[in-house]
């Protein structure tokens, strides 16, 4: 992209102000921003005027789990066929790894926190040796993404590499970088990160996919013969990657995507819920459950808004590919987004003072037939990671790796 290319783009988002330090940048400097410029997306910048709107719009009804008791009986069929996709090649695994471990007071990836206690176990190493309890089980390798970001892309590849990707095979270790979305104030204009790069960030969750694809690993996959993606979050030290037993499950039952579910440990729970809005598969975010919802019985006299995801879910490749070719929404965040101010000086927010712009993949999930909501024993699978202490902490995870005999 030139020049004159460049503002006419800015000119029609409303972005002239991009420009301001042009004519000081260096040559290396202008080059970098005209690329950027080129390769950023400000139509996302028209959910400022909608997308801050709930995501709930039709009505919700209860999606029926697939319970613990029926999965144990029939736990020999599903383990089979999950083991036969799995040897035939057909079942990938994705990390999702592009965030940092800010929370948890480290400037390093989230992926590279320390969680041992008498020696060094990483959340990295943590998956990784989950991943190979599968690998070993099934005498085979499991072809696994790792999604990085922009932010933390150079950084995790040499670590993992450092650690010998902790025994897994580097042949079946591929690394993507996540997308990113350009971040804006309160009026709608792009915050500056320096004179001559927009602020950014990653672009949600939802966006893992339409990432493989623009980096052509989701069409070499493909080529490969994988049918089936187990996408994951990295903070779930707990978390069972290529699971058998849930693969064999989402394959037998003829469903186009699983979810793997707990029971929620109060109806209040931070945590979101698998239903139905009119019909179709969905996932409604805690803080949009109404106290209705909430507290609303089945015919058993149960919860009915009783499983919450833990983000972890197998994505049939061709359902995925029918939807790439839809844009997915944005959601809009509110967030604390650092700046360059009129003056050039480096601003670092202590309130959320703009927007970020996400894909989730629970949109994803609407936009498939069929979802296989399964549930999993909460105490063996979920330990997530999102603070230094007290709830969904590293003190948390600590206890329940503990609890699972893993050493640390």
């Amino acid at each position: 992209m030139n020049y004159e290319q460049a503002i006419e783009k800015l000119a029609k988002a409303g972005q002239e102000h991009v420009m301001k330090y042009y004519d000081e940048l260096t040559k290396e400097q202008k080059e970098l921003l005209l690329a950027q410029i080129d390769a950023t997306d400000f139509s996302v910048l028209s959910y400022l005027k909608h997308g801050r709107e709930s995501a709930v719009n039709g009505k919700i009804t209860p999606l029926a789990s697939m319970q613990l008791p029926e999965i144990q009986e029939k736990e020999g069929e599903f383990r089979a066929a999950g083991l036969d996709a799995i040897r035939k090649g057909k079942v990938g695994a994705v990390m999702l790894a592009g965030g940092m471990g800010t929370r948890l007071g480290s400037d390093d990836p989230k992926g590279m926190y320390d969680i041992g206690l008498t020696k060094e176990v990483y959340i990295f190493q943590r998956q990784i040796e989950n991943l190979m309890d599968v690998v070993n089980e099934a005498g085979a390798y499991i072809p696994l993404y790792v999604m990085t970001s922009d932010k933390n892309h150079e950084i995790t590849a040499r670590f993992l590499k450092e650690h010998d990707y902790f025994g897994y095979k580097s042949d079946y270790v591929t690394f993507f970088k996540q997308d990113m979305a350009p971040a804006c104030d309160r009026e709608g204009k792009v915050y500056m990160e320096e004179p001559w790069k927009i602020s950014t960030s990653p672009n949600g969750n939802g966006g893992w996919y339409s990432s493989m694809y623009k980096w052509g690993i989701a069409q070499k996959a493909r080529e490969d013969g994988v049918e089936w993606l187990n996408v994951f979050a990295v903070d779930n030290v707990l978390q069972r990657i290529a699971d058998p037993c849930f693969v064999g499950a989402v394959i037998t039952n003829g469903r186009e995507c699983g979810a793997k579910v707990v029971r929620k440990c109060a109806p209040d729970e931070k945590i979101g819920v698998i239903c139905l809005e009119d019909g179709r598969p969905f996932i409604v975010e805690y803080y949009e459950l109404t106290d209705e919802l909430m507290y609303e019985k089945d015919a058993n006299g149960d919860p009915a808004y009783y499983f919450g995801v833990i983000f972890n879910y197998l994505f049939n490749i061709n359902g995925l590919e029918r939807i790439r070719e839809r844009r997915l929404p944005f959601h809009v965040v509110e967030k604390k987004i650092p700046y360059m101010d009129e003056k050039g000086a480096k601003v670092k927010p202590e309130e959320p003072n703009g927007y970020k712009f996400e894909q989730l993949a629970l949109d994803m999930i609407h936009e498939l037939d069929s979802c296989l909501s399964f549930e999993v024993e909460r105490n063996k699978e979920f330990a997530p990671i999102k603070n230094k202490t007290g709830i969904d902490s590293v003190e948390s995870a600590r206890k329940l790796c503990g609890e699972n005999g893993i050493e640390l």
